[in-house]
């Protein structure tokens, strides 16, 4: 890690290049955080910044993790340190150029049809069970809530229907806006047609509070291998599956530590969701054993909490409506140290297995008497 500071540092002088290709090579230069954090280091604050990508807090934390010749930098330096670490998870060119007429077009016409759905109040979202669970905190409390239907994947009653009907109406209204106005919609992924991503139109801060507030301690119990405890950034969105629209999801992955699944509505019949297991790339596409099988049915209001590695995808709807939000929870010091790592088999299933096939056969070799 001293050798990838070193790296960053802005007194490193590279011999001078008579194409003036030395300065653009080292631009291209991706700096690294520390993989541990600097707990005595106080954290500049970035709350006063509008024009920032990613939440206030994710470069607070941030900071602790720089290399030591940055603590003392003055904070535009800091961020923009920090701009380059993040650049890998920021869209692509198109989808920013998309974006900025998008959030132009929203700033000036955009009104808002239910307020008080961009502030996060617990008593008005949460049902009271899950409300409870939280505030109590313990681990006892977060369990006496959950279901796990097969290994990684939990599932309890969490949102008010009254909320649901809100977002649901809210996201309508969105799309008839959108449509009125002629600008195109940010669809959530390359998976999905429909939706909408509700981070675009204002929700960023509400669902930020709920992944620290009230999912963090969850995956902080749950999937701990995964970086559950040290989530910091999101990705909020909802998809919608109808009979001539997307009518289901391919096998696949999120892009995301932690994923947080919750149906919304409406009236629908069909489209249950089904895993396979977690895997890490080198196995993604290996086959399930049976008791990493499952298929889930949906419940209004219900969420599922499962890890972003854990395979999945969604059956065909075969009536009606269905449309969930989804908040991909992601951890970007998991994701930095993940770099690093060879061995997976903390959550992949198929590394574990062979880890323990190889002490098996390890273990009855050194039980074998010498010839």
């Amino acid at each position: 890690m001293a050798e990838a500071a070193a790296d960053a540092h802005p007194n490193n002088k590279r011999k001078h290049n008579p194409n003036g290709l030395a300065n653009e090579s080292k631009e291209r230069v991706i700096p690294r955080l520390l993989k541990e954090p600097n707990l005595s280091h106080a954290p500049d604050n970035y709350d006063d910044l509008v024009n920032i990508e990613y939440p206030p807090s994710l470069y607070s934390t941030m900071e602790q993790y720089l290399p030591s010749h940055m603590l003392t930098a003055p904070r535009d330096k800091k961020l923009a340190f920090m701009d380059r670490v993040l650049v890998k998870y920021r869209p692509n060119g198109e989808r920013a150029r998309v974006k900025n007429c998008f959030y132009l077009k929203l700033s000036l016409c955009w009104q808002r049809l239910h307020e008080d759905l961009y502030t996060l109040d617990p008593d008005q979202i949460f049902v009271e069970p899950f409300r409870k669970a939280v505030e109590n905190g313990s681990e006892a409390a977060l369990r006496e809530i959950l279901t796990e239907h097969s290994p990684g994947v939990f599932t309890f009653t969490m949102l008010q229907p009254g909320f649901c009907s809100k977002v649901l109406e809210e996201v309508a209204h969105f799309e008839k806006w959108a449509h009125e106005v002629k600008v195109s919609v940010l669809r959530p992924n390359t998976m999905n047609n429909y939706g909408a991503v509700l981070d675009d139109i204002g929700m960023e801060t509400m669902l930020d509070q709920l992944m620290m507030k009230f999912i963090r301690p969850f995956a902080a119990l749950l999937f701990f291998n995964v970086g559950g405890a040290t989530l910091d950034t999101h990705h909020g969105f909802v998809v919608e599956y109808s009979i001539g629209g997307d009518l289901d999801l391919g096998f696949h992955v999120d892009d995301s530590e932690v994923t947080l699944n919750v149906c919304l509505g409406k009236e629908f019949d069909g489209g249950e969701l089904f895993f396979r297991g977690v895997r890490c790339d080198a196995h993604v596409n290996g086959e399930a054993r049976s008791e990493e099988m499952l298929e889930y049915s949906h419940v209004p209001g219900r969420a599922i909490l499962h890890a972003g590695r854990h395979r999945h995808g969604a059956k065909a709807i075969t009536s009606g409506q269905r449309t969930n939000l989804i908040l991909w929870c992601r951890s970007s010091e998991f994701r930095e140290l993940k770099k690093y790592q060879r061995d997976f088999s903390a959550w992949c299933g198929e590394c574990l297995l062979r880890k323990k096939e190889r002490r098996r056969r390890l273990t009855n070799a050194k039980r074998q008497p010498a010839a």
